[in-house]
């Protein structure tokens, strides 16, 4: 059954974007923002305990990317709708998001226009993407079946993700598995398996890399 106000967690690391989505849905008698989270790690937090029918994340966000965050709360809490926030018009995201449990895919250009129906779509449990790309993206997915191709797959494991989001933020080792809760010898080892299977040497290459997978802001 649909709330009759859907209870939503927003969650994005910059104050003044969150605070003008946050107008947007409570412009809505049908939203309300009943939590907020700055990263990814406070979002998951708050995700997994809160009163919330709905959770916005944004794809790029510290400690623990929006896509991580998706996929955590879509094991947990299966129940929970979820929907992706970025500023990436991209084909590879989009699927991640579906992936991760999302029900949507919104640009932040167009959230002023896109978000409340996006939301709405989520808590009425069917999909939404940005209509700009629906088409492109549908047609792309229909080739690559029709050629017995696969979906965009990513070459790192979700935990790799995680080890690879740490590093670029500077992370050591010990603070890496302080916060995976894993010992210093097995995040060298996730280190060493990133570096082998990117065809990489060092943390500038995967700091590079992970800006361009938006794992991280420039």
């Amino acid at each position: 059954m649909i709330p009759l106000r859907a209870r939503i967690l927003l969650a994005d690391d910059h104050t003044v974007v969150r605070d003008g989505l946050k107008m947007v849905l409570e412009s809505r008698p049908d939203l309300t923002v009943v939590a907020e989270a700055g990263d990814g790690a406070e979002a998951l937090e708050i995700g997994i305990v809160a009163e919330i029918d709905l959770a916005v994340l944004d794809v790029s966000m510290p400690r623990l990317t929006g896509l991580q965050v998706a996929r955590e709360l879509h094991r947990r809490r299966p129940e929970l709708r979820i929907l992706m926030l970025s500023v990436h018009e991209s084909e590879q995201y989009f699927f991640e998001a579906l992936k991760a449990g999302a029900s949507g895919y919104v640009l932040k250009s167009a959230a002023n226009r896109d978000l409340i129906e996006a939301c709405r779509a989520a808590m009425r449990g069917e999909p939404f993407i940005y209509p700009a790309a629906a088409s492109a993206l549908v047609r792309d997915y229909l080739e690559r079946a029709a050629r017995g191709e696969e979906t965009p797959t990513d070459p790192l494991t979700p935990r790799e993700l995680e080890v690879t989001k740490l590093i670029a933020e500077g992370l050591t080792s010990d603070e890496i598995g302080a916060t995976l809760v894993i010992s210093k010898k097995t995040v060298d080892r996730h280190r060493a398996n990133i570096l082998e299977k990117l065809g990489m040497r060092n943390r500038v290459e995967l700091t590079r890399y992970a800006i361009r997978r938006g794992l991280v802001e420039p």
